[in-house]
């Protein structure tokens, strides 16, 4: 193929011994060198320019050719400055913002519940009974009990582990089911906060501990059992023999005799138990094996307390119960521990049984009886109706429940208005704490209950978008409620008339001369007997260790507290008293956001009605 020669002469090389064409081809290749021969009158394009050797004027063009789009110079500039200053001001800030050090500004410092909090909880450790995990994180604190329940026929570890109860050696174990239950409560409610806090794996391990023991208590692989060990250790009033309360010991140096107490009937311990293992099975629904053992364990320890020839409190005719630990009825354990049940199992019969009009009847719930709205170790019934009110309020399950739960309702209501000032059903201190306990000794405990159970109502029905409740015919905001609460828990840490924290390691100004034979001792490697201890107890000097997180007793009706070792009324901590106060504690903090889970509580609760039907299917004709 050929193309026209812009440069002129012939493509042909001359041969003059070549032989000649014929007459076609010659007249061709005539045509071919004229054509070629022929000056060029076309323009040349610019690529063909440049081939020249002689400069041309070429015409300076307004615009820009990108073959598929042309634009004037003006634009393009000015679009390759928007293209620069997107760059600068856009992408190399988030490129810098990518790559430079991160300098993250430091969260906002704990509420005051939230420092309390973490040192409550510290009491637990400081409690421990057996051989102790190496982060138990108390110093003055070592192995001990490790002898306890020798001869035990449930387990090979007999009863070691648990809790001291307060400030002697003695293992309550029904205090101990029940400090467990208000553990476990407050960390369903308020889990989110105990993460938050970074307290939920210790509060967890604390739970645990007791709910581990409490299963050796007992025989918790049969399905029915006639015996549970209600206490290790422990004396009699008066005693002069070598026990918990005569010798003043570490419980790292205990050399007298601990015997194991059980007993054959006691439908509150059994029914405290029940609470406690299945109210803990609900936090360690993740554990599945461990979930269903403490499921197991609940309700055997339940059928124990619904026996018939069982039914009598667990501290009848016990003198080294009857003292300290004595129980005044049994069907508030009935209510209680069926109530947790429903909620670790879903199984209807636990809820039939909690609104069982008989067990409502002979434990008085309904009637109005001041003392019957305080929350004890002894007196479950506000916290169970408080509970049983949760489940009207979020699943409304109807009859046949309806008419107990409304009634529970209705009274957990008229509790929350006995513990307002101005309706004067109970007597305050003139330094503004409310006397729940008829003006008798170590009265923070059941402040601390009452404060729990006044912030977790207020919860509920902001849960619900109810802005309070009545009182008679006066209305109560819900902010009154908790302003209650508020100010008792406050009142505890320092805002009272002697200016003083209940709480141990709380604050600057807090009781020094803790009732506690493990704190009044120093760890100085040193064994003291029974009665060589007694000469710390009667010390002026402050404790040489600090149980920090420790609840004492509390003020008398008049505000004053004294700061005394021998009087354990004022100095002395228990188990059930702190978990009130971590209950409340955990209540209050605003760590973690305002409010609670609803739905944790109950995630093993199936839906109370028939699901609905499928649709019938399309006619056909």
């Amino acid at each position: 193929m050929h193309s026209a020669n812009h440069w002129g002469g012939s493509f042909e090389i001359y041969n003059g011994a070549a032989e000649s064409t014929t007459d076609d081809e010659k007249s061709r290749n005539m045509e071919w060198d004229k054509a070629a021969l022929q000056p060029q009158r076309h323009h040349l394009d610019e690529t063909q320019q440049s081939w020249l050797l002689y400069r041309q004027e070429t015409k300076k063009k307004k615009y820009v050719d990108f073959g598929c789009i042309a634009c004037s110079h003006r634009a393009l500039k000015w679009t390759l400055y928007a293209f620069v200053f997107a760059v600068l001001v856009i992408l190399l800030p988030t490129v810098l913002a990518k790559t430079l050090p991160k300098h993250r500004s430091k969260p906002s410092p704990p509420d005051n519940y939230t420092l309390a909090l973490h040192k409550a909880l510290l009491f637990f450790n400081a409690q421990k009974s057996g051989k102790l995990p190496k982060n138990n994180g108390i110093p003055w604190r070592e192995d001990s009990g490790l002898q306890d329940g020798n001869g035990s026929d449930f387990s090979k570890l007999g009863l070691v582990g648990g809790y001291y109860d307060a400030g002697d050696n003695t293992k309550f174990h029904f205090p101990m089911a029940f400090a467990m239950t208000m553990l476990s409560w407050s960390v369903i409610e308020y889990s989110q906060k105990y993460e938050a806090i970074g307290e939920y794996k210790h509060t967890r391990d604390l739970i645990k501990w007791g709910t581990d023991y409490l299963l050796l208590t007992f025989n918790s692989s049969a399905s029915k059992i006639d015996k549970i060990y209600c206490q290790v250790g422990g004396s009699q009033n008066g005693s002069r023999q070598p026990d918990d309360h005569y010798c003043w010991q570490r419980p790292e140096d205990m050399d007298y005799p601990r015997p194991s107490r059980a007993v054959n009937a006691g439908s509150d311990l059994a029914g405290e138990m029940a609470a406690a293992l299945a109210a803990a099975s609900i936090i360690f629904r993740d554990d599945e094996v461990y979930s269903k053992k403490l499921v197991r364990g609940a309700e055997t320890v339940y059928a124990f307390a619904r026996d018939l020839g069982k039914r009598q409190p667990y501290s009848r005719g016990k003198p080294y119960i009857e003292p300290f630990y004595n129980s005044t009825g049994y069907y508030d354990e009935f209510i209680w521990g069926a109530t947790w049940l429903y909620y670790a199992t879903g199984n209807v019969n636990y809820i039939r049984w909690a609104t069982e009009p008989g067990f409502s009847k002979h434990s008085k719930a309904l009637y109005r009886i001041s003392d019957l709205s305080v929350l004890s170790w002894d007196n479950k019934l506000p916290a169970a109706m408080l509970l049983l009110t949760r489940c009207r309020i979020f699943l409304n399950p109807g009859y046949p429940y309806e008419e107990m739960l409304h009634m529970y309702h209705n009274k957990t209501e008229l509790n929350m208005c006995s513990y307002l000032q101005q309706f004067n059903v109970f007597n305050w201190t003139k330094g503004g704490m409310i006397q729940l306990s008829s003006g008798r000794p170590q009265p923070l405990q059941y402040v601390a209950n009452t404060a729990f159970l006044a912030s977790l109502f207020v919860d509920y029905l902001n849960a619900t978008r109810v802005p309070g409740f009545q009182c008679g015919s006066k209305f109560i905001p819900l902010d009154v409620l908790r302003s209650f609460a508020t100010s008792q828990i406050n009142y505890i840490l320092g805002d009272n008339p002697m200016k003083m924290s209940y709480v141990v390691g709380y604050g600057t100004k807090f009781p020094r001369h803790i009732h506690h034979r493990g704190a009044s001792i120093p760890n100085d490697k040193r064994s003291y007997s029974c009665t060589g201890g007694w000469k710390w107890r009667d010390s002026p000097k402050p404790n040489p260790n600090n149980i920090t997180g420790a609840m004492v007793g509390g003020p008398d009706r008049f505000d004053r507290f004294r700061d005394v070792r021998k009087n354990y009324n004022f100095t002395e901590p228990t188990l059930a008293g702190n978990a009130g106060l971590v209950a409340a504690l955990s209540s209050l903090t605003s760590s973690g956001g305002i409010g609670i889970d609803k739905n944790r509580m109950f995630s093993a609760v199936p839906p109370l009605y028939p699901p609905s039907p499928p649709p019938p299917p399309a006619w056909k004709p």
